[in-house]
Parts: C-alpha cells; structure tokens; sequence
C-alpha cells in the first residue's frame, strides 16, 4: 500500500467529473481545508518538540510530539473522509458502468490503495478487465497527469497488462493476464471521463454532503463502494 504525501490546494469542481452540486464542492473542500489545517499544526507541534528537545527540555518535547501525532490523525481521518466523499460522487449508480472506476478528486496515494483494492475484488469476482478514469491532467502543476504514472505502476507491479484509451484521460486494464491489442469501446454511461484533474498528496473515514452528516456505506447495501474502503480501512498510512 501506498504511503501518505503532501495535500495542495483547493479543488472545488475540478475533482468532480460531473455536474456537482455547489454542496458537493463545497463540502469536499471543507474536508481538505480541515486536513490540510490539522497539517498545519501537527508540523508546528513536532518542529517545536525538536526544539524543546535540543534544549534539553524532554518533557514539554513529549508533550508536543503527542499533541502533533494527534493532530496527524485527524489530519488522516479528514483526508479518508474526503476521498470516501469524492469517490462516492464520482461512482454513484448511473455515472459509471459496472466495470469502470472514476479516481478524479483522489491524491495519487488514495488512488494506489483503492485501485489495488478495487482490481482484487474485480478478479475475484471473475471480471475481465477495468476502465479506470485518471483524468488528463489538465488542472495538475504544469498540466502533468500524476494519478496515471500510478495507475500504471500498480498495474505493472500486478502483472496486468494496460493501455491509453482513446481518451487520454482514461486507462483500460486487462485482469486476465492477456495481452492487449487494443482496448474495446467504452461502456460508461453519462458521460467519457478524462477531462478533469487528478490530485495527489496526503491520507485517508466517513462522508458528509449538503450541510448533514451521512453514516458510512453499510454493509447490506451490497455495494462495490462499501466492499472497497472497507478493505482499506485498515491501510490508511500516515507519515510525520
């Protein structure tokens, strides 16, 4: 699995690759602004204990590395909370078919754990391949694709054959062990994909849209969504 990074700025409607409601953008937003504040301060409590402790004070440097791992995990379950947000409204019934993914609005680790975890429910349900919607990098630094090198790196670590689509924005995956010759047509209902941002940087918990605060995905709801970031519940890695 992936490790975390560094989160950027705001993206609003650039991590939505549909029409969002202005809640939606809102609320994703919201959720990076807290996690990017809680980095804020968990680097301000940790270089403050180094300093506390070249100057012999180890207590107060104790306490200070404590508060900043405290900080560091909120700093992850706000992240978690705003890639389970994104990735739901992304992938919510009729916006994507059955055998495609949408990773726009992820960071480019969020997007390493899910679609590992993803590809291993899809071959152990018997399916053959994957569209995986990486977005063309219009919105990123310097307009460079991030979450594609890493799509590609998954698939080649897995032993899994992939190709560009048409759409440069999306990548098809063969989950055979076949090679590819060239990828089908797609079979996305909505709308082709591929024309928003990619993001990359920091950590992984539950959503919240419209201003109410909404329970994880359940169990009995039978969804691929739920199956995924229950696997990956126990993945979020964090780092000083």
């Amino acid at each position: 699995m992936a490790s975390a990074g560094i989160a950027l700025g705001r993206v609003s409607a650039r991590a939505f690759n549909h029409s969002a409601s202005n809640d939606a953008e809102a609320e994703y937003d919201r959720l990076r602004d807290l996690a990017r504040s809680e980095g804020d301060k968990k680097k301000d409590c940790f270089a403050r204990s180094q300093q506390a402790y070249s100057s012999g004070d180890g207590a107060l440097a104790k306490s200070l590395s404590e508060k900043g791992k405290r900080h560091q995990a909120q700093q992850a379950a706000y992240n978690r909370q705003a890639s389970e947000f994104i990735f739901r409204e992304n992938n919510a019934p009729g916006r994507v078919a059955e055998d495609t993914i949408d990773l726009h609005g992820q960071f480019v680790e969020e997007a390493e754990d899910i679609l590992e975890a993803r590809i291993r429910d899809a071959r152990a349900r018997g399916q053959t391949h994957l569209h995986v919607i990486v977005g063309k990098g219009n919105h990123s630094a310097g307009g460079v694709q991030k979450v594609k090198p890493r799509v590609e790196s998954v698939c080649r670590e897995m032993g899994l054959e992939y190709a560009t689509e048409e759409n440069a924005g999306r990548i098809y995956i063969d989950l055979t062990g076949g090679r590819i010759s060239k990828p089908p047509p797609l079979t996305q209902p909505g709308y082709s994909g591929g024309h928003g941002d990619q993001h990359h940087g920091s950590q992984h918990g539950s959503q919240h849209h419209g201003g109410q605060h909404h329970q994880p995905p359940q169990e009995q709801e039978g969804d691929l969504l739920w199956k995924i970031f229950r696997k990956l519940e126990k993945a979020c890695c964090i780092v000083m």
